[in-house]
């Protein structure tokens, strides 16, 4: 299987994240913090069209 990450010959010249070190590393640190209850974005700066569609999941069951 071919891997899904960019190759170096991709153009991109700036900085890469190595995802599977970086939730590793976020992980262990969330851990050392006690797993932190962190807060929910208030959603004050979403367009009307985002507003219908979250009311669109709520009116059907869903929770997001």
């Amino acid at each position: 299987m071919a891997s899904k990450r960019l190759k170096t010959d991709s153009g991109w010249t700036g900085r890469r994240v190595d995802f599977p070190a970086f939730s590793e590393a976020l992980s262990k640190r969330r851990a050392e913090l006690g797993e932190p209850d962190l807060p929910r974005n208030p959603g004050k700066n979403r367009t009307p069209s985002k507003r219908a569609l979250l009311k669109a999941i709520e009116e059907a069951g869903g929770k997001w």
